[in-house]
Parts: structure tokens; sequence; C-alpha cells
């Protein structure tokens, strides 16, 4: 599916909310997925593989597996084997038992795919053993080379490997075609199924037919405080009850240990709250009678979590608010599908903003540039969040600095790689960054298909 387009600028609009609304310029580029000679060469053996199959755990959230299914078809064609529908484990914090045909279209996934590697529903009889080893002591950032060296031969032997703790373990550094890849399986092939995919298009429309809008993907739930080490900004209570709950599970708290909750925050590692993320929309020019959608889970602290956000932004909507009675009750306790509803409806908005980093703001990131360059803001934590606490500027010079300081971060191009062929930032991920590899100026032929979910 085809974004909505985005809306134009037009109508009532002071300079700085005509600069809010206002598009990036894409700079011409386009989708561009041309496959070199030896990779199409070397198709033919991967799609025609009948002996040797890979499966793969993918664990986590949504997007995060979304992230895993995508590295496992690129392991699969480098080990030349045929890729069995990954399995989806049950989330542990939100309970949801979705298998892989309840969130995405198995048969387009497979027909997508069919140049590329041999995808089957499940493993032949001759497969079957009762017990099979599962390989979960993967390293991060591992090779193609480190792949086949460790794989192949057990591969090859046993017919069947099995995968489990992807996320992040595969190089975001791979050879040109296998980053094409990477591309074609998250625009291109994992597509929503069905049911998800038609109620989150009218979800979407229902925002679009009224105008312009913004989508702010809000990183307020409990686990979010528990696992960042932060302050929510809602008053002691709350914080002593975050803390208590860190206290009692230290393993949630993810990185920088011996960072106090004050350094966290200067250096960018905390979600920005509502109070926050109001004040950065408002300085960057978004008028007050805006529609805002929020992508999300339930905030923890309820409706007096959004208040600031609300204050100044009286257009609140949310799924549940769009959907009519009935819509959403075949997808309750299903939050994969919450989530892909979200990843919809944030899709076709005219500004996105992620109040944090993550899977689905880099999912967001790049599936944005890659359908057009849609405004997407990354807030500049680091050094914005000194001004927040700056008494002495004015409102109008804190807009001045928040707009200087976001100028080239509203989705512009940006390519993932500098002169030379060497990589800017080794953790950038071709999926939130798709220029140059899967995005050129020039016309293609297949590569120029819209993406789809």
């Amino acid at each position: 599916m085809v974004p909505l387009p985005a809306h134009g600028v037009s109508g009532n609009l002071s300079d700085s909310e005509r600069d809010f609304w206002r598009q990036p310029d894409g700079e011409g580029y386009r989708p561009c997925l041309d496959f070199g000679i030896e990779y199409r060469r070397e198709s033919d053996t991967a799609v025609k593989e009948r002996r040797r199959f890979l499966m793969v755990v993918a664990s986590g959230g949504l997007n995060q597996q979304r992230n895993q299914i995508v590295d496992a078809v690129v392991i699969a064609r480098i080990l030349k084997a045929a890729l069995v529908v990954p399995v989806l484990q049950v989330n542990l914090v939100w309970g949801d038992d979705s298998e892989f045909s309840d969130i995405f279209d198995v048969e387009h996934f497979k027909k997508t795919l069919q140049a590329d590697v041999r995808i089957v529903s499940s493993l032949p009889s001759t497969h079957l053993v009762s017990r099979q080893s599962v390989e979960t002591q993967i390293p991060f950032d591992v090779s193609p080379l480190w792949i086949r060296t460790r794989f192949f031969k057990q591969l090859n032997e046993e017919g069947l490997l099995v995968l489990k703790g992807l996320d992040s373990k595969l190089s975001k550094n791979l050879p040109p075609d296998l980053q094409k890849l990477r591309c074609k399986v998250a625009f291109h092939a994992l597509r929503y199924a069905p049911p998800i995919l038609e109620l989150g298009n009218r979800l979407a429309r229902r925002m679009w037919i009224e105008g312009s809008y913004i989508a702010i993907h809000l990183r307020l739930e409990k686990d979010v405080w528990v696992r960042t080490g932060c302050q929510t900004g809602l008053g002691a209570a709350y914080d002593h009850e975050i803390t208590k709950e860190r206290s009692v599970r230290p393993q949630y708290l993810t990185g920088r240990v011996n960072m106090s909750y004050t350094e966290r925050r200067l250096a960018g590692l905390c979600p920005l709250n509502a109070f926050e993320v109001a004040r950065l929309l408002k300085a960057l020019g978004a008028p007050g009678n805006a529609r805002v959608y929020i992508a999300g889970g339930e905030p923890y602290g309820g409706s007096r979590a959004l208040q600031p956000l609300q204050e100044q932004f009286p257009n609140l909507v949310t799924k549940e608010m769009l959907a009519r009675s009935g819509e959403l009750s075949p997808f309750i306790n299903r939050s994969s599908v919450l989530a892909a509803l979200d990843y919809i409806v944030s899709l076709s908005s005219d500004v996105f903003l992620p109040s944090h980093g993550g899977n689905m703001g880099r999912a967001m990131q790049g599936h944005r540039a890659y359908s057009g360059h849609r405004k997407f803001i990354k807030p500049n934590k680091r050094m914005m969040l000194s001004f927040f606490e700056d008494d002495s500027i004015s409102e109008y010079e804190f807009g001045t600095i928040m707009r200087k300081l976001h100028e080239k971060s509203l989705g512009q191009p940006e390519s993932r790689i500098v002169k030379k062929g060497r990589v800017r930032d080794r953790d950038k991920d071709v999926i939130a960054y798709p220029v140059p590899e899967c995005m050129c100026k020039r016309r293609s032929g297949v590569s120029r298909a819209s993406p789809t979910f």
C-alpha cells in the first residue's frame, strides 16, 4: 500500500505554520533495487533449494519482529537455504500470541521474494525431528562470512538450522545486493494481512479526509519508564512506583546503568514526555488547532500523562476514537495488530515525530523516506533539552533555537554513506536510511514499484 498523499500547504497560515507543514525536498530520489548480475545469477540456485531449511524465531514487539524477519530472509539468502515462514514468539510484555499469518500476508511475502529465496509455510516431513537444537549464541554485528563459516557445514549435514535471538545480530553494513534485499523485504514483502490492512486504511482515510495531521509515537507506557531508567514527569508518587518496580527487576534497565536520571535525560536517553513534545511542536510552528494522532500503548498515568499535550493541542485522536463500534473488537489483546494499525495511520500523516528512539521510529523514518521523503521530525534531544531548563530565554528565542537545531532533521534525504564508500555511522541501518543503497536519482524498472505493507 502506498500512503495517502501529503496535503500541501494552503489556507490562512502564519509563516511558521507554513514551514511546519511544508514537506522536505526529496532531491529526486526514488526506490532503486537493481540487483547485480552475480546476485541474479545465484538466484536460480537459491530459489530451487529443496534440501536445506532455515527456521527463525522472532521475538519482541511488532517492529522488532519485522527487523528479525528482514534479517532472516537475508541469512537464508547468504546460506542458500529455503526459509520456513518465521515463528513469532509470544510477546512476554503484552501477552500477544499472534502468528505470522495473523499479522502479515503470507502469500504476498512468498510471491514478492520468489526471485530471491524459496519460502515455505512449513517443514517437509523428511526434516521433522523430535528434538532440534536451537542456535541462540550469535554475537552482534556478524558478517556474511561469519554466517557461512559458522552454519554452512551444520546446515549441509543436518538439513535444518533453527535460529533465535537475531535482533541486531547481523551487521548493518552488508554488500549492496544484500542491503537491497533488506529494503525489498521491509518495504515490499512485509505487507500486513488483509483484515489489518483494510481497517488500517479506513482509519488512515478518516484522519486524512479532515486535512493535514501530525502523528506522534508517544512512548509513555509503564514498561518504557522502567526500562529507560527515567522519570515520568508526573510527580514523586509515580516516579517512586517506577523506581520500586525497576529495583525488583533490575534486568529490565537497558544500558548505561551507572548514569543518574539527569545524566540520562541530558544524554538524550529518555523519552520526551507530553509537555516536552507539546513545547517542541509549538516551537517548530505546529498550529494549535492541528489534529494529532497518538500512536503507542496506554500511557502510564492515563489522561494525566497526556494533559500537557492536550492543553496545547486539543484535537488529539487515537485509533480507539477513530474506530467505529466493533471494528477493533477482533483485535483486543493483540498488541501487534494494534501497533500495525498505528503504523498504517502514522505513515499517511503529513508530519511524524517519535518521542523516543526505537524500532517504530526507525521503521517509520525509513518507510517515509522510501515513500518520497515525507516529513519526519527527529528530536535532537541531546542539544535541545538544556534549553528547556533555561528560563532566561523568551518563547520567541526558544522557537528560533529549536527550528535551527532541527533544520536538518526533518526527513530530508540523508545518505548512509559518505564519499569513497565509507559508512557515515556504522550503527545506521539501511531500513532507516535507504539512501543510497535502496534509493537513487535515476529511473529504473522493477525497482520503481511502490512500497507496500
